[in-house]
């Protein structure tokens, strides 16, 4: 009997190294808490659930070295835990102010009711929630993926060892909270060039993800297209992104998130409310925000934002349900139709921002978690599955991948245009001083500190989430101001070295506050 399809689900879980022990409180560090709150914990509740019921499931997981760095910092995880603090008195104020209003009271009591499931389940694990992910994968699970070490953009970054050394702190660092090295990697924007394979392969990776046309414009095209892996010269295996199961989740016009029972994500408290409500609960300076209390659901597409309708958590949930079963319903029906056409067992690769499920799309882990109960039941047509499963059972075609990427366009031209240039040659010439820095022999302990500072700022400016961010327009002066703080932090301490005259206080202010990687060993930049 045929082997069924196999369906890979892959959530890449990635946000900016945000830590600003130099405030009491930072508006951007939220970027970290939503999430938490909105899409890692509760879809590692539901994976623990599923386990503990003995439900079968396979879920594909990246965890970036960021958000890896940032769930082990105990300063960033004792502010979350208070931010849930003032997020429950922020409800239980909310259930008072809501009770001349039935509907609205029910959508207060929910969303109180959800984060102190939260908090709970945060404090249960004393706010240690990589260990949880880890016995995860060890339980056969999860298959956790790294990614670039602070997913700079490969194709951009200057020189050889400038990404080598992105995949190379990735790979210590996974082994540093995960107990092994990494089989897979997600390449930053899921960006490919020529000549890549061979630098993962050298670094100990197996196999990673492209975007479709990496796969069907590579030499030769793969027999079956996208659905089956290839695997290239230098022995790296790589799959390819199913436009069809991807659109049918993500797109918010299209796909399931933009049904109008489900939440509305612009319509918040933190807006809506009025200012004595809100005003404890803001960060200061007298900027909105949001704060997680959202009261009204999409309603319709064309709907205007004052006409929106009270929220339904039970409805909301029933269509999360129903959206699950029409998911699994057509995936069935997508591999009987490739069993038919590629006669051999096909492989449909799913891969989603993780933070759509949840923070963007609020419901998605119920969706995530109904979906998976349905796979456990139903295995005449597909199995969810791992890359490593995937390439075992159907084998690899040899094919040599396309240069591409998942930004709009499928190239590079997100991350390099008009709004980000300016940004590379300020990272070119940091590449090459930090190459001759590390090349040097530094026998003093304080020079040896300033080097391995000095990567560490490189690595944080090479993000591509400081170029996106000002390619698309959001919260631009952030990124600049961050990419820009981290070149001139580098240069500072450059100076230091080249003047031979360590400001200890100085470097102390720095290292307090881009404190990723204390495993940092600079070497990894020196010419081989």
């Amino acid at each position: 009997m045929p082997h069924p399809g196999i369906l890979i689900i892959h959530l890449h879980a990635h946000l900016p190294y945000v830590r600003h022990p130099e405030h009491d409180k930072f508006l951007e560090e939220d970027w970290l808490f939503e999430a938490m709150s909105e899409t890692y914990i509760p879809i590692l509740a539901s994976l623990i659930r599923l386990r503990e019921e003995g439900i079968r499931f396979r879920l594909s997981l990246t965890l970036s070295p960021p958000l890896c760095e940032m769930f082990a910092d105990e300063l960033l995880m004792n502010r979350y835990r208070a931010r849930l603090g003032h997020l429950i008195e922020l409800g239980q104020q909310e259930i008072l102010r809501t009770r001349s209003s039935p509907e609205m009271n029910k959508v207060a009591i929910f969303h109180l009711n959800f984060f102190q499931e939260v908090a709970e389940f945060f404090d249960k694990c004393s706010g240690r929630m990589l260990p949880l992910f880890k016995t995860l994968q060890d339980s056969g699970h999860l298959e956790i993926l790294t990614c670039g070490a602070t997913h700079g953009f490969l194709p951009l970054v200057h020189t050889t060892n400038g990404v080598r050394a992105q995949l190379r702190v990735a790979r210590k660092n996974y082994q540093k909270h995960f107990g092994k090295p990494p089989r897979g990697i997600w390449l930053p924007e899921c960006a490919y060039y020529d000549g890549l394979d061979r630098l993962l392969a050298q670094e100990g990776y197996s196999y990673s993800f492209l975007e479709a046309h990496g796969l069907l414009f590579g030499q030769p095209c793969p027999t079956r297209g996208i659905w089956g892996p290839i695997v290239s010269r230098h022995g790296v295996h790589f799959l390819g992104r199913d436009v069809e199961s991807s659109k049918q989740v993500w797109s918010a016009k299209e796909g399931y998130p933009g049904e109008g029972s489900y939440r509305e994500f612009y319509r918040d408290l933190g807006y809506d409310g009025d200012e004595a409500t809100v005003r404890p609960y803001m960060h200061g300076g007298g900027v909105r925000h949001n704060l997680g209390y959202k009261y009204f659901r999409i309603t319709g597409s064309k709907v205007d934002l004052s006409e929106k309708k009270i929220y339904d958590p039970d409805a909301a949930a029933q269509t999360a349900k129903s959206h699950a079963g029409n998911f699994h319903f057509n995936r069935s029906g997508q591999f009987d139709h490739l069993n038919s056409i590629i006669g051999t067992t096909p492989v449909v690769l799913a891969p989603y921002d993780a933070e759509l499920f949840g923070h963007w799309w609020f419901e998605g882990p119920w969706f995530l978690e109904h979906f998976m109960r349905m796979c456990a039941k139903h295995t005449d047509h597909f199995v969810l599955g791992t890359a490593p499963e995937a390439i075992e059972i159907c084998g690899a075609e040899p094919c040599e991948p396309s240069p591409s990427s998942w930004g709009d366009g499928g190239y590079y031209n997100v991350w390099l245009n008009e709004s980000n240039q300016w940004m590379y040659p300020h990272l070119a010439e940091a590449e090459e001083i930090m190459i001759s820095a590390a090349s040097a022999q530094h026998s003093d302990a304080g020079h040896m500190r300033v080097v391995k500072q000095m990567a560490r700022e490189l690595l944080l400016a090479q993000s591509s989430d400081w170029a996106f961010i000002a390619s698309t327009g959001t919260t631009v002066p952030y990124a600049v101001r961050r990419f820009r703080l981290h070149i001139d932090n580098f240069q500072r301490l450059r100076r230091m070295l080249a003047d031979n005259s360590i400001n200890e206080s100085e470097l102390s202010s720095i290292e307090s506050r881009d404190s990723i990687f204390a495993e940092m060993d600079p070497t990894v930049y020196r010419e081989s």
